[in-house]
């Protein structure tokens, strides 16, 4: 029999959210699943502590593995079109350490399902694992709908005569939830790709440095592809952005308010991993189903979960704002710089 499990991307930045996603999938998805977490870099203390007494958690050792996809990941963005602006130089390191999600390929799983840590599991994985005996990947997401800023240059492509738009678009997806199956990118393939990439410049085909957007070029060719929001199926196409969709609350489990229908994770995407921490020590901030979060992350610790939340003082708020300021203004050059 195949073997089945999880992956997700973490350190101890993102510890509250860890815990929240572990518990998630303890209660939504299956509490005896194999989970293997891929180190983002070397903080992994608070991680490791906290994985102790969860037998189905492991830490991903294959550091060569590791190191492979985010050497790739460096030697294709530095050739990049966009590589030479000194504001993508800070995002191009974590470009690399975001694409050390790939090692997935290459772990101990048959098939597995991929969650980004900033992530609620909402839904058990089974009918994604049936789908991977007929399909290479599977997704759950709106990428292909996008009209501006897509993870390709569509028209760049279709000049070149291999696709067209509409063969094009259902290729289109993100990097934050996706299912495969092990050894689908082996060594050989991805040094092929890496060639095609630098030496015949289809870098140029990708239209920023993303990790989702470089990996829709990866699956471009010769993948079978299923994406739930494409489905003819009205009760798989949900939303799962927590800033975007409206969710309705059912016993701590998300459903798409339109419908009522069941969806696979709830992404918070566009929040800091300090709000989390922030809320965690019963800071008031305004984050989505914040309830719901803190449900999950408090699941095993009740008596700690914070019950009142105070107003940070004003000199904190002050220092905040120009924080985020100051990243929103660089935010916005780097997404003028790549449009």
């Amino acid at each position: 029999m195949a073997s089945c499990g999880i992956y997700t991307l973490a350190n101890d930045v993102v510890f509250d959210q860890l815990v929240a996603f572990l518990n998630s999938v303890e209660v939504n998805v299956s509490p005896d699943i194999p989970i293997c977490i891929i180190p983002y870099d070397d903080r992994m203390e608070q991680v490791k502590k906290e994985i102790g007494d969860r037998p189905n958690v492991s830490i991903y050792e294959d550091q060569q593995e590791i190191q492979r996809w985010q050497d790739f990941a460096k030697e294709v963005w530095i050739n990049h079109p966009l590589a030479f602006q000194k504001s993508n130089a800070r995002l191009i390191e974590s470009r690399m350490r975001f694409q050390r999600k790939m090692a997935a390929f290459q772990g101990d799983f048959d098939k597995f399902v991929f969650y980004d840590a900033d992530t609620l599991a909402m839904k058990p994985v089974d009918d994604i694992f049936l789908k991977l005996d007929t399909y290479d990947l599977v997704f759950d997401d709106w990428e292909h709908a996008k009209t501006r800023l897509t993870a390709l240059d569509i028209p760049r492509i279709e000049a070149t005569g291999e696709f067209t738009e509409s063969q094009i678009r259902p290729k289109l997806h993100c990097s934050s939830f996706f299912a495969s199956k092990k050894g689908l990118f082996s060594t050989e393939k991805v040094n092929q790709l890496k060639n095609r990439l630098i030496e015949d410049r289809e870098i140029e085909w990708i239209n920023g440095i993303s990790d989702a957007f470089l990996f829709s070029y990866l699956t471009l060719r010769n993948h079978s592809i299923f994406n739930y929001t494409l489905s003819p199926n009205g009760e798989y196409r949900t939303g799962n952005c927590a800033d975007a969709d409206p969710f309705v609350n059912k016993d701590n489990v998300l459903y798409n308010e339109q419908g009522l229908k069941p969806i696979h994770r709830i992404h918070y995407m566009n929040f800091s991993s300090a709000d989390f921490a922030r809320v965690s020590r019963g800071e008031d901030v305004n984050i989505p189903h914040r309830d719901v979060f803190l449900h999950y992350r408090f699941l095993k610790q009740p008596n700690a979960k914070p019950s009142n939340f105070a107003e940070p003082d004003l000199l904190t708020k002050i220092g905040r704002f120009k924080d985020k300021a100051i990243k929103k203004i660089q935010r916005t050059i780097t997404y003028l710089v790549n449009c």
